[in-house]
């Protein structure tokens, strides 16, 4: 298979990441990006698939993926994985996935059904999200009509085995079209962290399918670092308006015909 990945590193325990290498043997060519100041992680170049690159620069999540993802196109891989640090997963995931997206080559990008550790679903398809949907997803108030928002924002009211076109896919567990993602772009670097993958969702949604495959499934530690940190609840605000500078705030007809298109898919 033409298949490659990457994963992004900032000062990450050595031993989950040997878990999560070893989950990834089916990868031909994985590329760690280490953001970390110092290279101690290289260790792990002893897997015969992994790629390491040092970048202490440290230029964010979505920028160092770009670096691998530059590599992977050189390389001729056609289909190429983000993968988070904290996640793994218990038997076939890669050759699925692939096999799915290379049946239609309309589909820009993938994610499969994410778990958490306890085994529970993690809504993460989404619509593309307001100003208000951001302010409502924190506060969680009024409990009545957060409830009814909720549901329908992260279409959790759709089946859970259901193959569908969700407009914003999570960026823990991303397979990509490198034919797609030529044509679209990469990741915008303008945002350090958080809300990247929402850009480069809605961008590829756009001109291509962004496919929910609840098919196969993969366990992701969610740590929802942007409410128990200071320092990332700053940058989860730059991030947010970086992307709402950029896509509309409250006037935004695109997003309202998309995600209106989209719910007609569960009538």
């Amino acid at each position: 298979m033409n298949v490659s990945a990457s994963i992004v590193l900032y000062k990450s325990d050595l031993s989950e990441i040997v878990k999560l290498v070893k989950c990834l043997r089916d990868i031909n060519s994985l590329m760690i990006v280490d953001n970390s100041p110092t290279d101690e992680l290289s260790t792990l170049v002893s897997f015969s698939n992994v790629q390491y690159i040092h970048n202490p620069c440290n230029p964010g999540f979505g920028a160092a993926h770009n670096v691998a993802i530059l590599k992977a196109i050189e390389m001729g891989s056609k289909y190429h994985f983000i993968v988070n640090p904290d996640v793994y997963f218990e038997g076939e995931v890669i050759i699925p996935m692939v096999t799915y997206m290379a049946l239609d080559p309309q589909i820009g990008m993938m994610m499969p059904q994410i778990l958490n550790l306890d085994g529970s679903v993690q809504n993460l398809p989404k619509l593309f999200p307001s100003p208000f949907s951001i302010l409502l997803r924190k506060l969680k108030r009024p409990k009545m009509y957060y409830q009814q928002f909720i549901d329908k924002y992260e279409l959790r009211f759709v089946d859970e085995d259901k193959i569908y076109n969700a407009p914003i896919l999570s960026g823990c567990f991303t397979l990509l079209n490198l034919k797609a993602i030529q044509k679209i772009g990469m990741y915008d670097d303008k945002f350090f962290m958080y809300f990247e993958d929402w850009d480069l969702s809605r961008r590829m949604h756009v001109k291509y399918k962004t496919i929910y495959f609840p098919k196969v499934s993969i366990y992701h530690g969610y740590e929802s670092g942007a409410n128990k940190s200071s320092k990332l609840f700053k940058i989860f605000i730059k991030s947010a308006i970086t992307y709402f500078n950029k896509w509309g705030w409250f006037f935004d007809n695109e997003r309202r015909v998309i995600n209106k298109n989209a719910l007609s898919q569960f009538k």
